[in-house]
This record gives structure tokens, sequence and C-alpha cells, in this order.
């Protein structure tokens, strides 16, 4: 007598595939990566990460074209990566917004992110396209007829792409002490606090080493930031 085959599970209420673990979702995602490099060309890096094992430090299951960001195959995560396994709840898939590499050029970035049959987030699906050969071409253009009137501002660089989590670290304390408007050197401990709780808010403390890194660049021991952090973390 044949067995009738189990009818396959359904899918979960957001009605996005949900995968075992992170070698079936490579599996499954990897010709995907193909296509999307294929159709992009040689300045679309594409990305899959590993989050199951929260080690940020190499995350990168999986990279095409990784001489955009100089990272290979063990490297890093970002920032987002970070936040990500800061609020697991939330929904992080984003589309075309902008980041910027290690060494200044710009980035559009989408990235998508798979969870695993208990709703944990697994694996991060990340296009990272190099602006800047359409932008050498757009300033050679404005060269030959400049604009009549000026632009504002471009809508700053929101990720940050390298090919270490020291720099990712780095840059996120660099925006933390920019927000309060005082370098270290005039800050009150008030300030000093700020700057944790935004780090926090962030998920920056996932990041190995974090607490060191601060209290270097606030110029405080790391008893002190530790002191900060739990301030913080009271309320």
């Amino acid at each position: 007598m044949t067995e009738t085959p189990a009818p396959p599970a359904p899918l979960p209420v957001d009605g996005r595939t949900r995968f075992a673990d992170i070698a079936e979702a490579e599996a499954t995602l990897a010709p995907v990566m193909e296509a999307i490099a294929a159709v992009g060309g040689a300045h679309c890096e594409v990305v899959l990460h590993d989050l199951s094992a929260g080690d940020l430090d190499h995350s990168v299951r999986a990279i095409l074209n990784g001489h955009v960001s100089g990272r290979s195959v063990g490297g890093p995560s970002t920032n987002l990566g970070v936040e990500v396994l800061r609020d697991q709840e939330k929904d992080h898939d984003a589309f075309g917004y902008r980041g910027r590499t290690a060494d200044g050029r710009e980035l559009i970035s989408s990235s998508v992110y798979f969870r695993d049959h208990d709703g944990q987030v697994i694996a991060a699906l990340c296009i990272n396209r190099d602006l800047s050969p359409l932008q050498d071409v757009m300033t050679a253009l404005t060269a030959l007829a400049p604009e009549a009137g000026g632009t504002g501002p471009a809508e700053p660089p929101h990720e940050l792409v390298a090919p270490d989590v020291t720099s990712v670290l780095e840059d996120m304390i660099t925006e933390a002490i920019a927000a309060t408007g005082k370098p270290p050197a005039a800050m009150t401990k008030a300030d000093r606090i700020e700057v944790l709780r935004l780090l926090e808010d962030r998920g920056a403390f996932h990041i190995k080493r974090a607490a060191e890194k601060v209290s270097a660049r606030l110029g405080v021991s790391r008893v002190t930031a530790y002191g900060y952090l739990d301030e913080v973390r009271r309320g």
C-alpha cells in the first residue's frame, strides 16, 4: 500500500518561508544569490549572513563580489546585524537604504531576514551596490553642464559595511558621541550616559570588547563605563 505523503507544513502568519537551520537556508538561497549577482554585475555584492550563533565577528556564510566591501567568507556583520540581534521581534527587512564602505564609497542596499521554525532570526540576505562608478559618471556630466541651482545635501548613510567588526563599532561610537554635540573631554556624566544609552539601543554591546572601546573613546575606565551601562539598563 502506497503511503500518502504528508502535506507540506503551513507557512507562518507572515507568509515567509522558514528554514530548519542555516545550512538549509544557504542551500535554498545560493541560486538566488547567483541570479542577483549575475544581473547586478561586478559592483553588486550579495551576502548571506549566518546569525544563528550570534557571532557577528564571523557571520559571512557566503558572498559574491566581496571586493565591494573587502569581505570574504568568515567576515563580519554590519551595525544592522547588531541591531537585529538586539530586537528579534521587529521586522528588520529594509529596501533601498543608503550605506557606505569603510573607505567612504556610497552604497545602496537591501536586506531580508529569515527565521527558523521557532521564529528566531538565523540568516540575512544582503545586497550592496557600489554607487561610485555611477557617481563618477554623473560628476563628469555635471562638470560639462553645470546646474543653475544647487541641490540639497544627500541623505547620510545609515549602514557601515566594513571588512572588520572593529570598524563597525568605531563608527557606531563616533555617531553616538556626535549626537551629544560635545567632544568627550567636555562631556558631563549625563552626556556620557547618553552615549552609552544610544549604543545600548543599537545593540553595540553585542560586539566583543565594546565596553573597552567605548571607555577608551570617552576617556573613562572600563569600571566606570560598566557602571554607566548598568544605569542605562536599570532605566
